[in-house]
């Protein structure tokens, strides 16, 4: 006599699946029963004109505000030419005279700004107080006509 494929084990299995579908059905039915009011409108939500969220749909009788897609500026805009117009005061940060380079900070905006040899009118160390210009160079503002106070 050939025994049974279907053993204790597996029927024990079976009747644990079983049994998880069907409670996971009754919680399924359990919440479609208990919940307010599944409707889209009751789910909806809207933003004011402050960034608030609301339950109430905005007021189409309000007058918008129109403006024009020239008017919006799209990044950093461009600094003026206020730097430019005059000598700029700042303290030698660094200067290597072997290699004949340097960093000025300037003394208003704390920026550094590179230095050359060539941008040079006055001999200066570091810790000098000078006076310079700003240029552009290749990789940002480069100080010129640089002399000491």
């Amino acid at each position: 006599m050939a025994k049974s494929q279907q053993s204790f084990n597996k029927k024990e299995k079976e009747k644990k699946r079983l049994k998880k579908r069907q409670d996971k059905l009754v919680k399924k039915d359990e919440r479609k029963a208990s919940s307010v009011g599944g409707s889209l409108e009751n789910m909806m939500a809207y933003v004011d004109e402050f960034g608030n969220i609301t339950a109430t749909p905005p007021d189409p009788t309000i007058k918008k505000k129109v403006i024009k897609a020239s008017d919006i500026e799209i990044g950093i805009p461009r600094k003026e030419a206020e730097e430019n117009a005059g000598p700029l005061t700042g303290k030698v940060d660094y200067f290597d005279s072997s290699k004949g380079f340097g960093f000025i900070i300037n003394s208003k905006t704390q920026e550094k700004h590179f230095v050359h040899v060539s941008g040079l009118k006055d001999e200066v160390k570091e810790g000098d107080k000078v006076t310079f210009e700003l240029e552009k160079g290749l990789k940002g503002m480069n100080a010129v006509r640089v002399k000491k106070i």
